[in-house]
């Protein structure tokens, strides 16, 4: 709500926030370059999800399999996850995005699904199939919609699998755009998703080394 920027380091083991410029660091988490599993260390963290009251939610990650709650002030407040694939279990939890109902949607990445959890960590459904394919990232709209990235497999096995999905607030699918490739509209490695005020959507590819915007067919923008 304030538009800070808020980055996870994989590297470093750290969550940072910054102030809107990106000038002044306004918090640190996690200790640099030394990985770990308790309240103050990471393991490979992947995205945070920020609520209005400033609190937030930090997927963690490549190495562990949990999503962390935090308060505003960054003090510890609790954890869920574990490896496996069950309900509430993750297997590389690579994005985390809460949308205006308060629930959590985790891109259950290795497990090609998306988990839908109340504020407090509790399971409360599952979305995944052949048109969701292998999430990556995921935003949401202010209309109620979701977004998410499928990267595919890696390493890549179909050509097919590389789009973004829009998904209503039930988890079904209403639209899914982009395709491999490499010209417009098309990704390399799709890796993370942001939906903008305005609806515009925006998708980092990894391997194509790029950021593209996408507007609706009517809106203004390129």
């Amino acid at each position: 709500a304030e538009d800070n920027v808020w980055l996870t380091d994989v590297g470093r083991q750290q969550v940072f926030k910054f102030s809107p410029d990106g000038k002044k660091l306004l918090l640190t988490l996690g200790e640099r370059c030394v990985p770990g599993a308790d309240r103050t260390h990471f393991n490979l963290p992947t995205d945070v999800a920020v609520l209005p009251d400033g609190s937030f939610y930090v997927s963690d990650g490549y190495r562990n399999t949990r999503v962390v709650k935090f308060t505003a002030e960054g003090k510890y407040d609790f954890e869920w996850g574990g490896k496996g694939a069950g309900p509430g279990q993750f297997n590389l939890p690579h994005g985390v995005a809460v949308d205006a109902q308060g629930r959590v949607i985790v891109c259950d990445r290795s497990n090609s699904r998306l988990q839908v959890f109340d504020p407090r960590g509790k399971f409360l459904a599952e979305w995944k199939g052949p048109l969701i394919g292998r999430p990556y990232g995921v935003s949401t709209g202010a209309d109620g919609h979701v977004f998410l990235i499928d990267g595919g497999d890696t390493p890549a096995k179909t050509a097919d699998r590389h789009r973004a999905v829009e998904l209503d607030a039930e988890g079904r699918v209403v639209d899914r755009f982009g395709g491999f490739g490499t010209e417009p509209g098309e990704f390399q490695l799709g890796h993370d998703i942001a939906v903008a005020k305005d609806g515009a959507v925006y998708v980092a590819d990894a391997a194509g080394k790029r950021v593209q915007k996408f507007v609706r067919k009517g809106s203004s923008g390129n």
